[in-house]
């Protein structure tokens, strides 16, 4: 069908909404609380349009295009109308930029100075709500709450939940945590918050922590998605991949050493492939590389734990060969070195609590999370533009991964990955065509049988708590309907997770996990158990037992 938008033509297809259409041509129109992933809440009312032949003002966002129609996105009484909501927008919202995750890119403010809104026209009706803390990784401004429930949408949407509303003491509706129920930390509510009532804990309070003491060494450790992302909060394009710029830019703000958590990634790999070639019962065996879905795990269906893998996500096994293989090498004491993990997701905040994952004498594999966002928040506090550096390498042994380990922030990565090196560890021989493309993509649920030598494979790959919720529905009544199954907790994997740059979209994820099998790609080694550094590892550390358990492994224990 055609429908016309400020007197020009354009194609459209049922079910779409006018905004849809508009952003799809380029249109400007202005929008807050819409976010693709989720229903239009119609909150913020600020994708207000006209509809010829219909009075009043209509919300973009939920008007369908009919054949025919003919829409105006711009006159003086739409833009008065968008001047006005969003100064009731600002009344509802306590302004704290200077430490906001928005503060460099607020679409609010941008609206703002385009409107030529007075901001504090209006009092703040909600300087006195309370602030919720989410264990230790998330924290929730209600004070800067524009109340569109994008929150509460994505973590129903989630399988959790946790989040919900209730009418406030001055009949303003307020986001609340349920008491019967537990924040699993994905983040999402974070990411698809627009005005930055959530951020994730310490975020720029604690940002320079490890420089303080000049007497530590810091080294820094990328995860795999990084480098496909942080190029956007620099003005670059969703996908490019920069891994050798973020080297330069770590090194300028002071770090002693930089290396790949893919290298972490390729132990984990070959681990996790060999644990599922020698199980012997508890299958389907999941994935727990990804903190906010075991915890989902241990809280709702604490029955499935014991299907989970025993392997350490990757961050915590490379932190842990740093604190004492690296470490021994140059001859330093595991008690002087900080290690900070640069992370897609702010649940790795939470994981590197977990004492079951410390190291001997009670020694954190991993002292710091920071995010994405606070990795570009910190190089942009110190005028360090990403853009224009140049790309330097690595540091040698531990930033050299495979493209195995690259592709670990898609989702369907960890079970290519894997594959690669199950097929090797079950006939001796390695795949021929190495790609498996029936676990790549944007999918909630992802299906397939894989054929390893005489073996079929069942496999499933889910990213979003909710569709994993649904795979254990389903497991309840047919155990043996999978024998492996990867969950990331965030949609298309950590390439969405809840510290990436914002806004993140289904376009933005794709062009991210583009950007990181392409790296693949481009890989000399893209098999995790033909990197020489792990070769090395395993021969000169991980040859033994009590190695490979402390920093490899792990135990989940059901809750009851």
């Amino acid at each position: 069908m055609k429908i016309k938008i400020n007197k020009k033509e354009y194609k459209a297809k049922p079910g779409q909404t006018v905004l849809e259409i508009a952003k799809q041509k380029g249109i400007k129109i202005p929008s807050l609380c819409y976010h693709s992933d989720i229903e239009p809440s119609m909150s913020c009312r600020l994708c207000l349009v006209k509809v010829k032949g219909k009075k009043g003002l209509f919300t973009a966002c939920s008007l369908l295009a009919e054949d025919g129609m003919e829409i105006t996105t711009k006159d003086k009484e739409i833009e008065q109308a968008r001047k006005t909501n969003l100064e009731l927008l600002f009344s509802q919202h306590k302004e704290e930029c200077f430490d906001c995750v928005y503060k460099y890119n607020c679409y609010l403010l941008k609206l703002a100075k385009e409107y030529d809104v007075e901001i504090t026209r209006f009092k703040d009706r909600k300087t006195d709500y309370p602030v919720h803390r989410f264990g230790p990784a998330l924290i929730f401004d209600s004070s800067k709450c524009i109340d569109c429930r994008n929150c509460v949408d994505i973590c129903q949407q989630q399988g959790v939940g946790f989040l919900k509303v209730e009418k406030g003491k001055k009949e303003f509706l307020n986001v609340v945590p349920d008491k019967n129920k537990e924040c699993i930390y994905c983040g999402q509510c974070l990411v698809h918050c627009p005005v930055g009532a959530f951020e994730g804990v310490g975020e720029f309070e604690e940002i320079e922590k490890p420089f303080k003491d000049k007497n530590k060494t810091v080294v820094f450790q990328i995860a795999p998605s990084i480098r496909s992302s942080i190029g956007e909060e620099f003005g670059m394009n969703p996908g490019e991949v920069v891994t050798g710029k973020i080297a330069t830019a770590v090194r300028k703000i002071g770090a002693d050493k930089i290396f790949d958590v893919s290298v972490g990634a390729d132990i984990t790999t070959v681990e996790e492939a060999r644990e599922f070639v020698q199980r012997k019962k508890d299958f389907p065996m999941f994935t727990s590389c990804c903190p906010a879905w075991v915890r989902f795990v241990e809280v709702y269906y604490p029955e499935f734990t014991k299907n989970l893998t025993t392997v350490r996500s990757p961050h915590i096994i490379l932190g842990g060969l740093i604190k004492t293989y690296w470490a021994k090498k140059q001859g330093l004491d595991p008690k002087d070195i900080v290690v900070v993990s640069i992370m897609p997701c702010i649940s790795k905040k939470y994981e590197i609590t977990r004492k079951e994952l410390f190291l001997k004498n009670n020694i954190k594999p991993v002292d710091f999370v920071l995010t994405t966002r606070e990795l570009a928040f910190l190089l942009k506090e110190k005028k360090i533009d990403l853009k224009k550096l140049k790309e330097e390498e690595l540091d040698d042994p531990l930033g050299l991964p495979s493209g195995a380990g690259v592709i670990y922030g898609a989702s369907g990565g960890v079970m290519e990955s894997a594959l690669r090196t199950a097929h090797k560890e079950i006939t001796g021989k390695d795949l021929g065509n190495i790609e498996t493309k029936e676990v790549r993509g944007l999918d909630g649920i992802k299906e397939a049988k894989v054929k390893v030598g005489k073996r079929t494979i069942k496999i499933a790959v889910t990213s979003g708590t909710g569709n994993a919720k649904n795979i254990l529905e389903k497991l309840k009544e047919k155990p043996n309907l999978y024998d492996y199954v990867e969950v990331m907790a965030c949609p298309g994997g950590c390439i969405g997770g809840g510290g990436q740059p914002m806004p993140t979209d289904k376009k933005t994820r794709k062009k991210r996990a583009q950007g990181l099998y392409s790296s693949d790609k481009k890989k000399k080694v893209r098999l995790a158990h033909e990197n020489p550094i792990v070769k090395e590892l395993y021969e000169e550390f991980l040859g033994n037992k009590e190695n490979i358990h402390k920093i490899c492994h792990t135990k989940f224990i059901q809750k009851q």
